[in-house]
This record gives C-alpha cells, sequence and structure tokens, in this order.
C-alpha cells in the first residue's frame, strides 16, 4: 500500500477514535449538539489535504489535561473549579480555523479563541457556559523580509520568537511589542500592543500593515477584502470580537547594533519620593530614544520589623551609554545615574535584561514558550494626566505598606504616543496621558480563601488612586483586562453591559466598534466576557 493510501487510512482510523470516545462522554455534551456530530462537522468541512482529527483533543484523551494546562498563564484559573471545554482544537491549518466557525455557529456553541494565554482574566479559555477552545499556538509561522522591512507573523507565534527570527535577519531592526516574551502575538497586537519603545514607535498596532482573519461567514480576509473599518477595528479594539485573527503583517522598526539599559533602585530613605516627583515631569517629555519606567514595591526598612517604599527605574536607551549619561545629567540629575550603572547590549539582548533574565544568556532562550515562572495573580490599570504631588505620592506611600503585598507600575507616555490621534486605531489612550499605572498582586497558593484577599488588595490600591487618575470615563488598558469593570452576559442587555467596560476601554472609539462589529458579526457569535457589543435592536440600521 502507497503512502497516499495510508495517510487517508490513518486519518479514518483516528476519527473513529475520536467519535468511538465522543460518544462514550456524550453526557457532558451541550444541549444543541452532541460532541461526535460537531467533531463530524469540523472534518467535513476541513480539507482532506490537511487532517483535523490529530488537532482535536476531548477530555477522554490522554493529552486533553496537558494541552489545557500548557497556555494557562495565571494559576487561578487552573484549578478543579474552573469549568473545562469539552473539546480543543488546536488549529494546525487555516481551514481548521475556518472549520471552526462554520461548525461552531451550526451547533450554537461558544467557542474561546486562544493564542498565548496571557489573558489576565484569563476568558480566552475559561467560561461559565458549554464551550470548547481554538487555541491557536501551532499557528506560529514567522515570515521576515528585511529588504521591505516587513515581517509576516501568525497569530499564535510569541514575541520572543518574533524578536528572535527578526535578530536572526538583521542587528538594526525591532519591533514595538511587550517585555514579556512568552505572551502570544494574537491577543497582544490586536489589544494594542504595549512596550518599552512606545515613545519611539508607538504601539504593535501602529506598525501593522496587513492582516488575515476568519471572519463569521468562514472566509479568509486581508485588509483589503475585510474593508478599512474592520482593519481598524482589530487594530487596538480587540480581535476576538470580530472574527480569528490568523496573522499580521508588520513594518519594522530601525534600532541602532547598540543600546543601553539600566535599573536603578531608591528606597524613601534614598530621596524616591523626590526622584519619583521629577521623574513624572521629565519621563514623558524626555528624549524619545529612552523610556524608563518606575516599579513601586514594599521592601524591608533598615530597622528590623519596619517597611519602606522602593522605587526602581528600569529603563531602554536607543544608543550608547555616552548619549544617555549626557541626556540624564541634563534633565534628569536626581537620579544620580552613573556609568557603572550602564549595561551597552544589542537590542535583543535587551529584552533578556527586561525579562530578568542574565544578560550573558543566549538569545535563544527567547524560543522558550513556557514562561520563567507562574503565579496566582490579579491586574488593573489606570492612566495619569496630571502629575500626582509630593503629598499625594506620600499618601500612596502609606496606603501600599499598609497593604504591603501589592505592586505599582508606571509606564511613561509622550514621544510618538502623543502624536498619533486618538482614532487612527481602536486603541484610544494617547496624546494627554502622563503614563500609564498597573496594579498587581501575585501570590503562590491556591484557593479562593487565599485569592481573595490578594484580589482585594488591588482593588483597595486601585480606590486610593482615584483622585490621582483620569475620570469620565476613567480610563483602562483591554490588554490588562480586569473583569471588576464589568461583565457581559451576552443577552438581551448586551449593549447595555458592554457600554460600561467598553467606554473605559475605548473611550470615544467604542460607539464606531460597536457599529462595526453589529455589520461584521450581527448576531454576536464572537463573544466573551468583555467583547465588544452589537448595537440593540431598536438602534440599528
Amino acid at each position: 500500500m502507497g503512502r497516499s493510501a495510508i495517510l487517508p487510512l490513518l486519518s479514518l482510523l483516528s476519527l473513529l477514535v475520536l467519535l468511538s470516545l465522543a460518544s462514550q462522554a456524550s453526557a457532558s455534551s451541550s444541549p444543541s449538539s452532541s460532541r461526535n456530530t460537531f467533531i463530524r462537522c469540523l472534518v467535513n468541512h476541513s480539507e482532506p489535504s490537511h487532517p483535523i482529527t490529530s488537532a482535536i483533543f476531548i477530555p477522554s484523551n490522554a493529552s486533553f489535561s496537558s494541552v489545557l494546562e500548557a497556555y494557562i498563564r495565571n494559576l487561578r484559573f487552573n484549578n478543579s473549579d474552573t469549568r473545562k471545554p469539552y473539546l480543543i482544537l488546536t488549529a494546525l491549518h487555516v481551514s481548521h480555523v475556518q472549520a471552526a466557525v462554520i461548525c461552531a455557529q451550526k451547533h450554537n456553541l461558544l467557542m474561546k479563541i486562544r493564542s498565548g494565554g496571557h489573558d489576565y482574566e484569563g476568558v480566552s479559555y475559561r467560561a461559565q457556559l458549554p464551550f470548547f477552545i481554538l487555541d491557536m499556538f501551532n499557528l506560529r509561522s514567522i515570515q521576515v523580509d528585511i529588504d521591505s522591512e516587513t515581517a509576516s507573523v501568525q497569530a499564535g507565534a510569541i514575541l520572543g520568537e518574533v524578536y528572535y527570527r527578526i535578530a536572526e535577519k538583521s542587528k538594526t531592526h525591532g519591533f514595538p511589542a511587550g517585555v514579556c516574551p512568552t505572551v502570544g502575538v494574537g491577543g497582544h497586537i490586536s489589544g494594542g500592543g504595549y512596550g518599552n519603545m512606545m515613545r519611539k514607535y508607538g504601539l504593535s498596532v501602529d506598525q501593522v500593515i496587513d492582516a488575515q482573519i476568519v471572519d463569521v461567514h468562514g472566509r479568509l480576509l486581508d485588509r483589503k477584502s475585510m474593508g478599512e473599518d474592520l482593519f481598524w477595528a482589530i487594530r487596538g479594539g480587540g480581535g476576538a470580537s470580530f472574527g480569528v485573527v490568523v496573522s499580521y503583517t508588520l513594518k519594522l522598526v530601525r534600532v541602532p547594533e547598540v543600546v543601553t539599559v539600566f535599573q536603578v533602585a531608591r528606597t524613601l530613605e534614598q530621596n524616591a519620593t523626590e526622584i519619583l516627583h521629577k521623574w513624572q515631569h521629565v519621563a514623558p517629555s524626555i528624549d524619545n530614544d529612552l523610556f524608563i519606567r518606575a516599579i513601586i514595591d514594599v521592601v524591608n526598612g533598615t530597622e528590623n520589623g519596619t517597611k519602606t517604599v522602593r522605587v526602581t527605574f528600569i529603563a531602554l536607551f536607543l544608543g550608547d551609554s555616552k548619549r544617555l549619561l549626557s541626556i540624564m545629567n541634563e534633565s534628569f540629575p536626581e537620579l544620580g545615574l552613573k556609568q557603572s550603572d550602564c549595561i551597552e547590549t544589542s537590542w535583543l539582548q535587551s529584552v533578556l535584561f527586561w525579562t530578568n533574565i542574565n544578560i550573558t544568556e543566549p538569545a535563544e532562550i527567547l524560543l522558550d514558550r513556557t514562561p520563567q515562572s507562574l503565579n496566582y495573580l490579579k491586574r488593573k490599570s489606570d492612566y495619569v494626566k496630571e502629575p500626582i504631588p509630593k503629598q499625594g505620592l506620600e499618601g500612596i506611600w502609606k496606603k501600599m505598606i499598609e497593604l504591603e503585598d501589592t505592586i505599582l507600575y508606571f509606564n511613561p507616555y509622550g514621544g510618538r504616543m502623543a502624536e498619533i490621534p486618538a482614532s487612527a486605531t481602536a486603541f484610544p489612550h494617547r496624546a494627554g496621558n502622563l503614563w500609564k499605572v498597573q496594579y498587581q498582586a501575585n501570590w503562590n497558593e491556591a484557593g479562593k480563601e487565599v485569592a481573595d484577599p490578594y484580589i482585594e488588595l488591588t482593588r483597595k490600591l486601585h480606590k486610593h488612586m482615584t483622585p490621582f487618575v483620569s475620570k469620565n470615563p476613567r480610563g483602562a488598558f483591554f490588554n490588562y483586562k480586569d473583569l471588576d469593570l464589568g461583565i457581559n452576559h451576552n443577552g438581551k442587555n448586551s449593549y447595555q453591559e458592554g457600554r460600561v467596560y467598553g467606554v473605559e476601554y475605548f473611550e470615544d472609539n467604542f460607539d464606531r466598534l460597536v457599529r462595526i462589529k453589529t455589520d461584521v458579526d450581527p448576531s454576536n457569535f464572537f463573544r466573551n466576557e468583555q467583547s465588544i457589543p452589537t448595537l440593540p435592536p431598536n438602534r440599528k440600521g
């Protein structure tokens, strides 16, 4: 028997095994469709040249748990209380994505789309209702073309892979995106894409020049065929509300062969309040080649039993240390940066520095799709438009010492971010913001009784910050998903529920996103707990 005859036979055997297992487990299937008929639909709608059966995992499959858990990045949602999907489709080809969309609608099934799994609230892989996961991690091709200074990247790639593949081809090209290398491209870029080159080049979405998306009809569309409205929406408005983003075409940016990084910490006893007060005036207006993040946490004081606040300044400078020191001495001498604090390296190796990986490690470590560590976590966000007075900072320090197990990340704006109009992409938070705040709580024990107090810490600090952050609406960053802002049950009140969190994430862009959503997905097939809603029936047309 020839090889061409063996492959269809193996696929048929795999299908028979899957259907047998699905029949045995049919008690857990959705009310509107049994698992085996759904699997038959997937097989019927996939291309024979790209068999789908090996991409399907059901709970009775020995690999089901490992596939599910491989891309859960928040341990809060990796426990027995979290509802499990009744099927995972690890798409191996675009036709598998198309089959998933067509068959899920045919059988009225809720589909969750997962790329890297770093969604802080886990909405890409969990739900209260029966659901299945379309997992994109196998679709991770990266094609870099230095001549055109572009890269075609599939949604299942991670940022570390993108950075590494670019550097393979050029020492003077990079891409502005996040500093965590295990984050998946799909969700990261479609939600905005934020990193330490934003003051120079803006967000990831500002460098997206084309994309491929599978729409609600199962069609594979590019920028031309999807139209400029939908292309606008998936650059900052989240892809999962509108379709399944399969790939992006990225415009690469220029980076020098030598960049400089530093990390300098100061406690309250070392004048941290004065230094941070100056930082908030300097960081958003300093040279666009320089990005200085401030991380604020609580540490042990110099006297036994006391606590103090530490502010750590971590920076990327697109240039050598000599020019950096000249800029710092002129604009920010309060930090007291010295030559010995500066590390000159390549842009690629600077990614390791920002990820707390030893900068001497081989860059191949960026190809590792497993994070260095996993935590139970909660995140929230804010935007600051006016400098916080010293008295306000001191009040924040007092509250942080009281709460103890919370961390603040201040990420400066200005530069290119202040030059791009809020309506240029769906991401709205541009000019007028001095910096973005991320609130963090991490812990290492399972259980709701452990999680709830830590979650409450972030809420208390978030509440304390109210006088100092944006208002009407109080802004939030969509990529820092926070279900505290509101949950959409996708019922008759979907629009009203969606508007609550929608205006915080998208401000004036929310209404346009809703109109586009209503146009491209009127039945609201692509939905989750914080998706873009459709217009209510009385407002359509």
